[in-house]
């Protein structure tokens, strides 16, 4: 008798790759794809979606994980078990919902992702609004379908898409530990650097291709590949592809060349957790990673924890000086490092430093729990916004374009995923503490450009768990705590706050 177990894996692997060609369909319209491709893209990538979808729902797939957790399951080992575990996961998500949704949400985000790139430049909501409640109206479907199946409430039913497990109760009282310090502390950070030394400007023009050269350097000294990767420009920056071929974006300022090269450095801190996943288990779905915490965390450990400490900012200032011909005391570490430690009321959340972010997070953890509860409409986001900004970070934006408008997630449909960037920074602190603890030669090897030693830490501690266990237990497996506020504090009080 065949094994259904093996008969899963094949399954799940013809999934794996069809998926994954949809994830290359996805980076190349974000990328590189004319504007006038964009209704057939859309029809192909709603296609390929139907498609895996009707395989992933086959009633023989069923039958299947029926009889591998009944019958085979003791000889399994304990990844095998884990992979018939988040096979189980992925087959619940996908078999409540009908696939003439599947399809219609796929094709509504296509068209809404593109109209948001000139709807932004425009400072057009209005114009976005009727496309965005229509993504809004089929998310909303589809986390009421799936929140009558599992006994969960709507929006926890999406976050679970993007961190399993969670809970909207659960990140509640994650932010409220957060808010509980971290507003005195932001007020006095900034009073702080405002005694201190004055920032020096860095004057431009900074070339697009001196920076992307200088990134490019920056990528290898973390450990980028560029035999199974590139570097791309898009309206938005991220990180996609698979773990062979890894696809970066970024967007380059010609006026600011420092929020690009960072930009680069957190996708890369992406990028390298995908390149370690564990080979032997791609395609398998516990050979993936984990959740969108772990992975945000594998990005601000890169960008926030290693590439804006004073160690790693030694090393890059000469180098960015060299890049653009620089200098004088507004190149030397001294004034650069402060221009990456600067914490200010900013309107832009990927551009905020780490002490005021999660403010920004927790403005659209709010919001979009409203939203898809339906006690706010669409019509009054925007106002919503600009109050929430006031509250929580100290500004108000002056229009949509630096306010609703400026993330892609809802227009594509992420809803459910931005707590995962402060969950994600949580960890991150965490993860650096410990690993500086186990090797304290990591500072000093940063100062050199030379990631290899924290990258020592990280491949068997998080990478190389992928989906085997739940993120709480490889974080607590891995620095002996449960994720908590205490290190990202503590990081906080040593960066900022320290005589």
């Amino acid at each position: 008798m065949t094994s259904a177990y093996r008969d899963l894996e094949r399954h799940f692997r013809r999934l794996g790759l069809l998926g994954e060609a949809a994830g290359m369909l996805q980076w190349d319209m974000a990328a590189v794809m004319p504007s006038g491709g964009a209704a057939i893209r859309g029809e192909q990538l709603a296609e390929l979606r139907l498609v895996t979808h009707e395989m992933l729902t086959d009633a023989r797939i069923s039958d299947l994980l029926d009889r591998a957790e009944q019958d085979e399951v003791a000889r399994l080992d304990d990844w095998e078990r884990a992979n018939l575990r988040e096979m189980r996961r992925a087959w619940r998500h996908a078999s409540v919902l009908p696939g003439d949704l599947v399809a219609a949400q796929s094709r509504s985000v296509s068209e809404c992702e593109m109209l948001w790139r000139s709807a932004r430049a425009a400072n057009d909501y209005a114009g976005l609004k009727p496309r965005l409640r229509h993504v809004l109206d089929l998310v909303v479907e589809g986390a009421q379908i799936k929140a009558a199946a599992f006994g969960l409430d709507p929006y926890d039913a999406l976050l679970d898409e993007y961190e399993p497990g969670a809970s909207a109760a659960g990140i509640t009282e994650v932010f409220d530990q957060l808010a509980s310090f971290l507003p005195g502390m932001i007020a006095e950070i900034i009073d702080r650097q405002a005694r201190g030394p004055a920032i020096i400007p860095i004057s431009g023009p900074f070339p697009a291709d001196r920076q992307r050269a200088l990134a490019e350097s920056l990528m290898r000294a973390v450990g980028f590949d560029f035999a199974h990767g590139r570097l791309d420009t898009s309206h938005h920056p991220f990180c996609g592809g698979v773990p062979e071929d890894v696809r970066i974006t970024t967007r380059w300022d010609e006026r600011d060349f420092t929020r690009g090269l960072m930009g680069v450095l957190h996708e890369t801190g992406h990028a390298m957790y995908e390149r370690g996943l564990p080979a032997a288990r791609r395609l398998q779905p516990a050979g993936a990673a984990r959740g969108m915490t772990l992975h945000e965390s594998q990005s601000l450990l890169v960008e926030m924890q290693a590439s804006r400490s004073r160690e790693f900012v030694s090393f890059l200032a000469p180098r960015a000086a060299a890049a653009f011909g620089g200098s004088g005391t507004a190149w030397e570490i001294d004034n650069m490092h402060r221009i990456y430690t600067r914490v200010s009321r900013g309107l832009i959340r990927v551009d905020a430093d780490e002490a005021t972010y999660p403010c920004h997070v927790i403005l659209r953890f709010r919001l979009e729990r409203a939203l898809i509860a339906g006690d706010m409409s669409l019509d009054d986001l925007p106002a919503a916004w600009n109050d929430g900004m006031r509250e929580l970070v100290g500004v108000v934006p002056p229009d949509d374009r630096d306010g609703c408008l400026q993330d892609i997630h809802w227009p594509g449909g992420a809803w459910g995923y931005f707590p995962t960037y402060t969950l994600g920074a949580l960890a991150a602190a965490q993860f650096f503490e410990t690993a500086v603890a186990a090797s304290p030669e990591i500072p000093a090897a940063l100062a050199r450009g030379d990631f290899a030693p924290l990258m020592a830490w990280v491949r068997p501690n998080v990478h190389a768990k992928a989906s085997s266990d739940s993120t709480d237990a490889i974080v607590a497996a891995a620095t002996g705590k449960p994720l908590g506020v205490d290190a990202f504090r503590r990081h906080l009080e040593r960066r900022y706050l320290a005589a």
